[in-house]
């Protein structure tokens, strides 16, 4: 399986350091639409005005929006399909601003196979600015017994 391809990666096969990644561009639409979804319409992302008038000076992207990119990754790449999340820490640390591209990687940095739990790091970017940083714990999935 490359970085970039979707599906499952067992437990069984998991090792510490593994890690993949998912890049995405915060554009206009995205904003958009995760405002109607997350019901988050604080006008710092959507009013121009408000941007320009916040300490950023300029609009920004939800914070969840990238955040939202650990969850494709865990429930798509990394265990992948079959993983349940249990909980997730997140700092925030720079803003993400409309039309940038947000870089997201989860790496596994534990791995606890009698409760089929997998921690992770999770770290956003763009470019080299860390915009986020946090883990996860995942009860990751398992080869059907036979």
């Amino acid at each position: 399986m490359n970085n970039n391809e979707i599906g499952t990666i067992y437990l069984e096969d998991l090792e510490i350091g593994l890690s993949r990644s998912i890049t995405k561009v915060i554009d206009e639409h995205a904003i958009d639409l995760f405002a109607q979804v997350s019901e988050d319409r604080n006008p710092i992302h959507l009013d121009d005005a408000a941007g320009k008038a916040s300490i950023f000076k300029t609009r920004i992207a939800h914070g969840m929006l990238s955040a939202g990119l650990f969850s494709a990754l865990i429930g798509e790449r990394l265990p992948g399909h079959g993983s349940i999340y249990m909980s997730q820490n997140l700092r925030f640390t720079a803003p993400v601003r409309i039309g940038e591209t947000v870089t997201a990687t989860v790496t596994v940095t534990d791995i606890i196979p009698a409760k089929r739990r997998v921690a992770l790091e999770c770290v956003a970017r763009v470019g080299d600015t860390v915009v986020i940083t946090g883990d996860a714990l995942v009860l990751a999935p398992v080869r059907a017994k036979s």
